[in-house]
């Protein structure tokens, strides 16, 4: 079974996929490389993939190849995370036993259900008659902590709603 790494931390710039494949030359032809690029420029956002045949191989050349300058940038390489478009293969499995052994629910990742949301002849503004299902904590490590740069105004506004709610 393949496995598909991420490669980081690649400059902006134009680059071929060649380049990036000479990088990794040692390890053979069972590698090979794909450099993303934007559309417009043909430019590097900065990332690519490689893709190696084994879990062995992969954590071989993490070692390796892990923070080795290209461009004179240090490349940054780990496992890639699975795909959450396109395949519903092995890869999504595996996070969803992940998220229901934590006990957290698992995101809907279910391509089909969000198409079928999108053809729906009803509008999503405007409130209608959905049913919302929420699920509370008691716990204060589990609860979603708020972004710090927000958090005093927040605050204000639970407050505020408190202080009506009263009334």
């Amino acid at each position: 079974m393949s496995v598909r790494l991420y490669i980081g931390n690649l400059p902006k710039e134009e680059i071929d996929r060649q380049e990036l494949q000479a990088v990794f030359a040692a390890e053979g032809d069972a590698v090979t490389t794909k450099l993303i690029k934007d559309r417009k420029t043909g430019k590097c956002r900065g990332f690519g993939f490689l893709t190696v045949n084994n879990d062995e191989q992969a954590d071989q050349i993490i070692e390796k190849y892990n923070g080795q300058l290209f461009k004179e940038t240090p490349i940054k390489l780990e496992k890639a995370l699975p795909r959450t478009k396109g395949d519903e293969g092995e890869e999504q499995a595996a996070p969803k036993a992940a998220n229901a052994s934590s006990g957290n629910p698992a995101p809907n990742t279910n391509k089909e259900g969000s198409r079928r949301d999108k053809s729906s002849k009803k509008s999503r503004r405007g409130g209608g008659n959905r049913e919302t299902t929420t699920t509370t904590s008691t716990s204060d490590s589990d609860a979603i902590r708020p972004d710090p740069r927000w958090a005093s105004k927040l605050e204000q506004l639970k407050q505020m709603l408190a202080a009506q709610a009263t009334n």
